[in-house]
């Protein structure tokens, strides 16, 4: 029991105020006057007449008669028994003196105290110490039980939080440094549970990633497969087409290789990706769309971002391949400033996403329904773009236009 911290704690408010008031009564002791043991009579020159001292305390059968009769006849008050007292005389309450005057008299001097009229301790002081102690005891256990009920209940949650639960939360009740610990645990369980769920999203990528990648890399070893075996058997096809068609496989191979080596490094997040530098995104822009016959529209000669260029390229490229492929016509890129970002806009003019798949269109390996290995691509292409942003401290999103078509757009931190 005595390891409970409610426990400590209302024992050391019982035991303090316990001593200390053991110190003020001790205290008020010493400082009070010290009874009277001596008494001089003086006339009316000041010259002295007459000196006494106190008289013992004695009670004879007929002060005792008096006394009870006295009690019977008054209600009776519980008698202080300290050793500074004033003792009850033959006439009563108060200090008695027998004074020896100087003309050899012997003169008994009474100095009567009023009744009391107050209240008065009915006990001595020690049993007044105690009733402070079970006051005491009594007033403070709830409120110290309070306080370390709170702190039990915040051990509670963190108990059940380091046992697995991560979307515990302690409860906060009060301003005070309870509450505030509270508010702490909050935001750390909070930040701790969001880590965890993004490494559990990580490797449940990764999982995906290497799961499909081991899928589409059979197709083009199952087609080159083919097309040795074709090279051999006396085919009517021409050994070049052939060897083409072999060279083809073998680039997609490779292609898919390199865009899943880039996939794993962008999801580390601790890994080198290159060098940061100043970024001109109107010359770069302007290579791509030249090697993929797309227009450009910019109204700025140059807009620059920090970033590592051979990794924007790709971004860039596999925009423009990626709305070369599925839609139908001719290719735009819209390239402006807007709000401390680099905005860029790939435009194409075919058949749109569904608003229901524009999010999952970014996920690795995700194909639209109806696409196919012959359309080129194994969906690698704006998961990487989507990487590629978001290392950057930027975003990709994708929204149908009103006169028909998708929209890729593009955003960039400027320099």
């Amino acid at each position: 029991m005595f390891q409970k911290l409610y426990v400590r704690i209302w024992l050391a408010v019982v035991l303090a105020v316990a001593v200390l008031t053991f110190l003020v009564g001790m205290a008020w002791r010493m400082a009070a006057d010290p009874p009277l043991r001596e008494v001089v009579v003086r006339n009316a020159q000041g010259e002295i007449i007459g000196t006494g001292k106190a008289d013992h305390p004695f009670r004879d059968p007929r002060h005792h008669q008096k006394e009870e009769e006295r009690e019977h006849a008054e209600p009776r008050h519980h008698e202080t028994r300290d050793s500074d007292a004033e003792p009850v005389g033959q006439f009563g309450r108060g200090p008695e003196f027998t004074v020896q005057l100087q003309d050899g008299q012997t003169v008994h001097l009474h100095l009567p105290r009023p009744p009391r009229t107050g209240l008065t301790a009915p006990f001595g002081f020690f049993w007044t110490l105690g009733l402070v102690a079970v006051a005491v005891a009594l007033a403070t256990y709830p409120i110290v039980r309070r306080l370390t009920r709170r702190l039990e209940t915040l051990q509670s949650s963190m108990q059940r939080w380091g046992n697995g639960e991560l979307n515990v939360r302690a409860p906060i009740t009060g301003g005070d440094e309870v509450g505030l610990l509270a508010q702490r645990f909050n935001a750390a369980a909070e930040h701790i549970e969001n880590l965890v769920k993004a490494r559990d999203a990580l490797l449940a990528s990764q999982k995906s990633l290497l799961a499909n990648a081991s899928h589409e890399l059979r197709s083009p070893l199952t087609r080159i497969r083919m097309g040795l075996e074709l090279m051999g058997d006396g085919s009517n096809a021409s050994t070049a087409q052939r060897r083409l068609e072999i060279e083809r496989n073998l680039a997609e191979l490779d292609q898919l290789i390199d865009e899943i080596l880039l996939a794993s490094r962008l999801d580390a997040q601790e890994s080198d990706l290159g060098l940061v530098e100043s970024v001109d995104l109107v010359g770069l822009a302007a290579e791509e769309c030249a090697r993929t016959s797309a227009h450009l529209e910019t109204q700025d000669a140059s807009v620059v971002v920090p970033g590592v260029s051979k990794l924007l390229r790709r971004a860039v490229r596999n925009l423009l391949e990626n709305a070369r492929r599925y839609g139908a016509g001719d290719v735009s890129v819209l390239l402006h400033q807007e709000n401390g970002f680099a905005v860029m806009q790939v435009n194409d003019q075919g058949p749109g996403v569904p608003e229901a798949l524009q999010a999952r269109i970014f996920e690795p390996f995700y194909r639209l329904p109806g696409a196919s290995e012959h359309d080129g691509g194994v969906g690698l292409g704006l998961a990487l773009v989507q990487s590629i942003a978001l290392r950057h401290g930027g975003s990709v999103t994708c929204h149908n236009r009103a006169v028909g078509g998708a929209s890729f757009v593009l955003r960039l931190p400027l320099a």
